[in-house]
């Protein structure tokens, strides 16, 4: 499985370089020289800039993760150590968004609405489907790969936005879609870095990745416990975390779709915010089923073999692996209270990238709210959020001490006559996610095992699979086959046939190649 997930991701990734160097080719026209300078200031018509922009956005998308070029991601992940899944997701993925925004953005320049449109499209798809396969997983690491493909989305999403207002030439628009899009690009990075470390921890210390045989892991690992729970709450997009400032002002440039002329992509974009709305409720409803399942309730038995704890493991994360998950949970807390101070940073890659940026009226406000048109609009201030949500809890706590203190009766709750509950009776990942199953079939591929009547050991399964690997992957790895059956009847074993092949290209390329 290891060596098929590597071959798996040096093709994409080598796929998606030729895609690169085909985008540079087309940007260079024949100019003879390759530095970003030349590049800018080659003048391609709309046809060539066009190709340029969609091999540029297919080859650092298939290194980033986007669909239909996402399926090296789940495999990966899970066969990849922990620090180096932390920092595929963490640093890679972020690399691949680098280069498309600077191609698009800096080299090829120009942007159109029409391509701004393609990438929320592809955006939105990818969101959704990855955040709809996560919720079928049972595997911790394949979990969070899979939202590594639904982050790709909304970063996507962000930049479609941006790109959709540029072409139209609402350049404030597009500078708040392209912020949006960075800031996610660096929440990613922080939070699911946290989320991964956290699950190694688990691996390191239990051995375990399935959800299904973990359980009450607050009681003996309580740090990783903690850690992962803010990297759970940032991801789901709850304030005043940092994964809740990039969707926010996702959501806001969404709301400016009003200035738009074009009719139908003005109505497009609220469609767009909604299935980033849709994602995020997925994704909370994801991590409260790997956290109630993996840390509270009663602890499980394995149901295989586990893999073997590091030597010398203790109950909880050591000091080494505590530093690095509380430095990444600062940074969460930290991208979250203080939007504002990077909004700044943002807005000068946006003046460089465009010619301008957020209006002043954005910029001008105190590091307390971040505004990001202007204040009679929206304005978010997380620190005065937290403030109340403290204020509040401790006043309820001090209110419901004080009157009912003393007064609380302690009683075991209704178990439906159930004289005792065990492990074996508590909710399963597999099960938590079958409403979803249920609802959203279509979108799944289900491969059931129904074993025969005269089985004498019936066991029933359920395998989800991917459906690219159906659509895409499988056909295109036929054609391969055949292709390549059809060129070794090339290969004679006679060097005089290789001579005249060779003769014949360099007449060709003689010919053609001026």
């Amino acid at each position: 499985a290891i060596r098929s997930a590597g071959f798996l991701y040096l093709l994409i990734a080598h796929l998606g370089a030729i895609a690169i160097l085909l985008c540079f080719g087309v940007m260079h026209g024949g100019l003879g020289d390759y530095t970003f300078s030349a590049l800018r200031a080659a003048e391609l018509s709309p046809f060539w800039a066009t190709a340029a922009f969609l091999l540029a956005f297919f080859g650092f998308g298939a290194k980033a993760g986007m669909i239909p070029l996402h399926a090296w991601l789940p495999e990966a992940h899970p066969a990849a150590p922990t620090p180096v899944s932390a920092l595929m997701s963490g640093i890679m993925l972020k690399t691949a968004i680098y280069g498309m925004v600077r191609v698009i953005y800096d080299l090829i320049g120009g942007v159109r609405w029409e391509w701004g449109l393609l990438v929320l499209t592809v955006g939105a798809g990818t969101t959704l489907f990855g955040v709809l396969y996560a919720l079928m997983q049972h595997d911790l690491k394949r979990l969070l790969a899979y939202h590594s493909v639904e982050n790709i989305g909304i970063i996507l999403l962000g930049l479609g936005m941006s790109m959709v207002f540029v072409g139209f030439g609402q350049t404030a628009a597009g500078a708040l879609g392209l912020i949006a899009a960075l800031y996610h690009t660096l929440n990613h990075a922080v939070f699911k870095a946290l989320l991964f470390l956290g699950a190694g921890s688990i691996l390191h210390l239990r051995g375990l990745r399935d959800l299904n045989d973990m359980g009450g892991l607050i009681r003996t690992m309580p740090n990783t416990a903690f850690y992962f729970l803010i990297g759970a709450l940032a991801i789901s997009a709850l304030p005043p975390l940092n994964g809740f400032v990039s969707e926010w002002l996702t959501f806001q440039t969404a709301l400016q779709a009003p200035l738009l002329e074009h009719g139908v992509v003005r109505s497009l974009l609220p469609l767009f915010a909604a299935t980033l709305a849709l994602a995020g409720a997925l994704t909370a409803m994801c991590f409260v089923k790997v956290y109630g399942i993996a840390f509270l309730g009663q602890v499980r038995a394995p149901r295989r073999p586990a893999q073997v704890p590091a030597a010398g493991a203790g109950q909880d994360c050591g000091g080494a692996e505590r530093i690095g998950m509380a430095w990444l949970a600062a940074g969460c807390f930290v991208l979250g209270l203080f939007p504002a101070s990077f909004l700044l940073m943002l807005n000068r890659i946006c003046v460089a990238l465009l010619g301008r940026g957020l209006p002043e009226s954005a910029l001008e406000s105190s590091w307390l709210w971040l505004v990001p048109t202007s204040a009679a609009q929206a304005s978010y201030s997380p620190v005065i959020f937290l403030a109340v949500i403290v204020a509040v809890t401790g006043l309820t706590f001090l209110l419901v001490r004080r009157f009912y203190h003393g007064r609380v009766r302690y009683a075991p709750p209704w178990d439906c006559g159930y004289p005792e509950q065990t492990a074996r009776m508590q909710d399963t990942a597999d099960a938590f996610g079958q409403p979803i199953r249920h609802v959203f079939g279509p979108l799944y591929l289900m491969k059931r095992h129904v074993p025969a009547p005269d089985d004498p050991a019936p066991r029933y399964s359920l395998k989800i699979e991917d459906r690219h690997w159906y659509l895409l992957y499988l056909p295109v790895a036929r054609l391969a086959e055949y292709v390549s059956a059809k060129i070794g009847l090339l290969q004679r074993g006679r060097i005089s046939i290789y001579l005249l092949y060779s003769f014949l290209t360099l007449i060709a390329l003689l010919v053609f190649v001026r």
